[in-house]
């Protein structure tokens, strides 16, 4: 049973890395690998109660990441479609190249915080398309943003997967995390972000030629009223989930779907004088249809599928292998980074989570708190490695050679010089 447990894993795994040369979804490879994996372990287990029970467990672990996700989707894609963030993009006004990057790097690596890695890319990389003419330019700017967002995810419970997934299992704590990782997310940042502005030195911006009557056109959908009302609310119900988990105990995903309540009882009120047409596209039920249902789609598979390889012990007997093999944490924890980068970084956290207890290693562990930064930052090593750096792929035309050339050389001695930060950090403060 093992083995085919663990060929089944691996296969649906490998159909996943190869999502774009199979051209087969990367989501029903992991349903299909749950199914199976299920339905094996149940055969050969016999004992129908407690797979059941099990299954129980899984599925209730998994359907709090998923609620969660669905409901930060679904508040983000409401602000913009009331064009929520052009709050900040409007006041964003210089000539230089160099002093773009660098505005352009921060208010990504915040923002990421604040929402996640893979929304922050969508709305950064359809900004710079606003700003800049040239495309060249614009692929330096999209390697920046996938380096940036994957950097502000990785320090905040809510800003990366990943890190979502670690908080919600209980280990690590929110203002842990945005302490101990916030440093190193800092340099992985800064590093690539301070080489490639050097670069592009003495260049001037290129401004795309605006269309007045689209510029218009796209102006008279929301008014400045909703767009700030939209945005400051979207924002803050996002932050104020961490607060409601501290203060209440009960798991994120239920201030997030309390949050998605309020958003969407004020845009009925605010829009309830519209006629049906005019507020269609301003609508929450719109929002929801818009949400990228595959993705969550995979995340069920993975974890469930995942979950049987706990249930049967072999992350546990993994996890004592590569304690024997390999010995250092730190070590340990930089592998499985990098190997993030070749594989979505989602099935290797949800592995870590099995493969270590929390009794031997309690919340807050330096093997959490390292784990988030390097499982959150090592995506960006390759284009594939992360959600921002496939949805940049996708709405740049960023070639996979390309950013293995010019950008991942950079986001690699990011990833190491954060590593380097966070271990001093943790050395001086532990």
């Amino acid at each position: 049973m093992l083995t085919a447990i663990v060929i089944i894993f691996v296969v649906a795994y490998a159909a996943i890395a190869l999502e774009h040369p199979l051209k087969v979804n990367k989501s029903a490879s992991a349903l299909i690998g749950a199914g199976l994996l299920w339905t094996i372990y149940a055969m050969s287990t016999g004992d129908h109660h407690l797979v059941s029970e099990q299954l129980g467990e899984s599925l209730m672990s998994t359907a709090q990441i998923v609620f969660f996700l669905m409901g930060a989707m679904t508040i983000v894609e409401v602000v913009d479609a009331h064009n929520g963030f052009e709050v900040i993009t409007s006041r964003i006004k210089t000539t230089k190249l160099s002093t773009l990057m660098w505005l352009i790097g921060f208010v990504t690596f915040f923002l990421s915080a604040v929402l996640d890695n893979l929304t922050t890319t969508i709305v950064m990389i359809s900004l710079i398309k606003k700003l800049l003419d040239k495309h060249d330019d614009r692929l330096f700017f999209a390697g920046i943003i996938v380096i940036s967002a994957n950097a502000g995810g990785a320090w905040s419970p809510i800003g990366d997967v990943t890190t979502t997934m670690l908080w919600i299992g209980g280990q690590i704590t929110s203002l842990a995390i945005m302490k101990g990782v916030f440093l190193a997310s800092m340099v992985n940042m800064i590093v690539p972000l301070a080489i490639t502005s050097w670069l592009l030195k003495g260049r001037e911006v290129v401004s795309p030629v605006k269309a007045e009557d689209e510029c218009c056109s796209h102006r008279a959908k929301t008014t400045r009223f909703e767009q700030n009302l939209m945005f400051s609310m979207g924002i803050g119900i996002l932050v104020a989930v961490p607060i409601f988990k501290t203060v209440t105990h009960l798991p994120p995903f239920m201030g997030i779907l309390f949050g998605l309540g309020i958003i969407w009882l004020v845009g009925e009120l605010l829009h309830s004088t519209k006629d049906e047409d005019a507020k269609e596209h301003l609508t929450l039920v719109r929002a929801l249809k818009q949400i990228d249902m595959s993705s969550i789609v995979f995340f069920i598979g993975i974890l469930l599928a995942v979950a049987t390889l706990e249930h049967t012990h072999i992350l546990t007997n993994l996890a004592k292998w590569l304690t024997q093999t390999v010995g250092r944490e730190d070590v340990i924890v930089t592998i499985i980074g990098m190997v993030s980068a070749i594989v979505d970084n989602v099935p290797l956290v949800a592995a870590s989570m099995g493969m270590y207890s929390l009794a031997q290693y309690p919340p807050d562990a330096f093997l959490w708190e390292f784990m988030a930064y390097c499982a959150g930052t090592g995506g960006s090593i390759l284009i594939i490695g992360s959600a921002a750096g496939v949805a940049a792929m996708g709405l740049e035309k960023i070639h996979f050679f390309w950013y293995v050339k010019r950008i991942s050389g950079l986001a690699l001695v990011g990833y190491f010089g954060g590593i380097a930060a966070y271990i001093v950090q943790y050395r001086l403060f532990h």
